[in-house]
């Protein structure tokens, strides 16, 4: 009996399917969520077993051509899985070898999300009509993603879905507007703001005490600010200590000069020194120096 030739592993599987990414804002947005995760992340695996992929193809059958039985997200992430294969850079994710599935994964809609919510089942005869497997219908009964993001650029809408019973089910958002993430501990939600040169409502992480979390840039000019703040307050303090002194110095000054002209005044009225000093509470050697 000939045996088929093995499945391809990810360094000799298809990278990329020869479509273009169809807006500005995917990469971008993609850098966007990893980057402000990280911190939660290197929480979670102080031991770095995970994996983020963007636009990377997840194998989920064996098919000829092989990338008709992918699906590439365009962000999701992976726990507990190594982020390289054997010193090598990941460059697909074959289910039915790792046997961990993505805990979330995103996309990024740039027409109207309908490609996005595809239920088209695999069947005998949707392949024989030349129908493909929808990626909603792949991600809750294949591959088995806990929580599918949607995400419609053109009118600002997330959907958000959870496995629950082997179903997926829309998510309401909480009071904040957010969906909570409740495995990884942070809530996934929209941002108006700027990020690389783009004023744009982006996708974005908060913890699970509704606090934004920050991207590596961000938490730096925090970090700068705050710096520029205390090097302020401490330079606004040792101002307001040398006027303090300056004031204290004025105010001996004056009652010097007071002591001095009182002291004056004393002797010419013909006290000796020794009634001076203990009339103003001085010493002799302080009336006497008075004096010269």
């Amino acid at each position: 009996m000939i045996l088929p030739p093995p499945f391809p592993d990810h360094t000799q599987l298809p990278e990329e399917d020869g479509t273009f990414v169809k807006n500005f804002q995917e990469h971008p947005q993609s850098i966007l969520l990893t980057d402000s995760l990280g911190p939660i992340l290197e929480q979670r695996h102080s031991d770095g077993q995970y994996a983020i992929g963007q636009d990377s193809g997840i194998y989920w059958r064996e098919t000829d051509p092989p990338q008709d039985g992918a699906e590439a997200p365009d962000w999701f992430y992976v726990p507990n899985v190594p982020p390289d294969l054997d010193g090598q850079y990941r460059r697909s994710y074959v289910i039915w070898r790792e046997l961990i599935a993505p805990l979330i994964a995103i996309e990024l809609a740039s027409g109207n999300g309908n490609e996005e919510r595809d239920t088209t089942a695999l069947s005998q005869q949707n392949l024989e009509e030349k129908k493909r497997p929808g990626k909603f219908w792949v991600y809750e009964n294949i591959i088995r993603i806990p929580y599918y993001g949607i995400y419609v650029i053109q009118t600002g809408e997330l959907e958000v879905y959870n496995l629950v019973r082997g179903s997926y089910e829309r998510m309401s958002p909480n009071e904040r507007g957010h969906y909570p993430i409740e495995r990884l501990g942070v809530e996934l939600g929209l941002w108006q703001g700027n990020y690389q040169n783009q004023h744009q409502l982006w996708l974005r992480w908060w913890d699970s005490e509704g606090n934004l979390l920050l991207t590596g840039w961000e938490r730096s000019a925090l970090e700068q600010m705050r710096t520029e703040r205390a090097e302020s307050r401490a330079q606004e303090a040792e101002s307001l200590a040398q006027q303090e002194r300056e004031r204290a110095e004025q105010a001996e000054s004056r009652a010097q000069q007071v002591q001095q002209a009182a002291a004056s005044r004393l002797l010419a009225m013909g006290l000796s020194a020794e009634e001076v000093a203990e009339t103003l509470n001085l010493t002799v050697e302080q009336v006497n120096s008075m004096q010269s």
